[in-house]
């Protein structure tokens, strides 16, 4: 358990009605943990607890590894910013742009011009996905393009959605981005992430193909059923033929939060640095240039995801992190990054306060409004604990 009562009941409440099959939730500081526990059942049908080294699907949470990677080989000067994707990957120069359909054969353009590393970073290369985006899905039904979910390499060769630089568009730039990881460096990007992030900053837990002692301890996925019932999820993971640099990786909560404090502290942690302290300030800094968010992201799956609205409040995109640009009362800061996980995943990295938190479950469609009740609850918890003078 956790040594803040007021979160512990939080999440014992959320466990017990229904809110949350179970979940880890850790928060931590430059210094160390501040908080880490564990709450309710691996599986809906079984009794197993779910404890604080149980491991998750991290789902889209894999993207800042993948960044984090891209970034390093910009710091060696291996790979530039505004360097061309085509360039890396001629591939990526063959896609096109998807503008329609005429009856059922899609209506297909070159685009202006080509996508740069950071278009990339920033999702505005024009790339979208298929849950996300019913022109994208209707292409994938049409054609039989694999879509990204199938672990398939195919995958990728999905068109653009838009002009590279023209709008934010929430796909696969991050899988393509770990491809870019792969070329350059020489090394398959699960290995790249095992030898330059995980393993410097003790990761245990982390890879994108876990043991099978470490399947023995993952969290089971649920579905939230239209009546509200928590069951066992039917969607099945695939066998990946590649490394899902957007999607692929898995982990425990503990090693996420390893992760986030190396980037509190500038880039280091322990001894071990994965990034200068102005890159990470970079990473951090709105880079949309101009480019727009949307109004909300729209769900073309159902059961997947719901419809993400958005947030009344400003907002930008770094080098791959979503941006609040101003403060949240009695929350996070202005400048904080964050982002999520297809499977209810959520974390935060607040630098101007100095603290990150995450809380991770597993349940199906995203953007569950039950769980994000609970994660706003436990960062609202950590602030105020944070806010609180400690007893002379």
């Amino acid at each position: 358990m956790g040594a803040w009562p007021e979160i512990d009941e939080l999440y014992e409440r959320a466990t017990s009605d229904d809110s949350l099959p179970g979940v880890v939730a850790v928060a931590g500081d430059r210094d160390g943990i501040l908080y880490e526990a564990a709450f309710g059942r691996l599986s809906v049908a079984g009794e197993e607890p779910v404890r604080t080294d149980t491991v998750f699907a991290l789902a889209s949470m894999t993207k800042a590894f993948t960044s984090v990677a891209a970034l390093q080989l910009i710091e060696q000067g291996r790979l530039q910013l505004e360097q061309p994707v085509a360039d890396v990957l001629p591939a990526f120069g063959q896609l096109q742009v998807l503008e329609g359909f005429d009856g059922e054969q899609p209506r297909l353009r070159a685009p202006a011009r080509q996508a740069s590393m950071r278009e990339l970073l920033t999702h505005t290369s024009g790339l979208g996905y298929s849950f996300a985006n019913a022109e994208i899905l209707r292409y994938h039904e049409l054609t039989g393009t694999p879509e990204v979910t199938s672990g398939l390499l195919a995958a990728l060769e999905a068109p653009l959605v838009s002009d590279p630089g023209t709008r934010w568009e929430y796909g696969t730039s991050t899988d393509w981005l770990g491809q870019v990881v792969e070329a350059v460096s020489g090394s398959d990007l699960a290995s790249y992430c095992a030898e330059h992030i995980f393993a410097p900053l003790s990761m245990r837990d982390t890879s994108f193909a876990p043991s099978a002692e470490q399947q023995a301890r993952m969290m089971t996925l649920h579905q939230r059923t239209p009546a509200g019932e928590l069951i066992v999820s039917p969607f099945a993971f695939p066998e990946p033929e590649f490394a899902a640099g957007g999607s692929g990786a898995f982990g425990t909560g503990a090693d996420y939060l390893r992760f986030m404090r190396a980037l509190l502290r500038g880039g280091q942690l322990d001894g071990e640095r994965i990034l200068a302290q102005a890159t990470v300030a970079l990473a951090f800094s709105d880079q949309l240039a101009g480019a727009s968010l949307p109004g909300a992201i729209r769900t073309a799956r159902p059961e997947l995801t719901n419809d993400v609205p958005a947030f009344p409040l400003a907002q930008g995109w770094g080098l791959g992190f979503h941006l609040v640009l101003q403060d949240i009362p009695g929350m996070r800061s202005a400048g904080t990054g964050d982002w999520a996980g297809l499977f209810n995943c959520f974390y935060w990295i607040d630098r101007a306060a100095g603290v990150a938190g995450a809380q991770l479950t597993q349940l199906l469609p995203f953007f569950d409004l039950r769980v994000l009740a609970s994660a706003a609850g436990f960062e609202q918890g950590v602030y105020a604990r944070l806010a609180t003078p400690a007893p002379a």
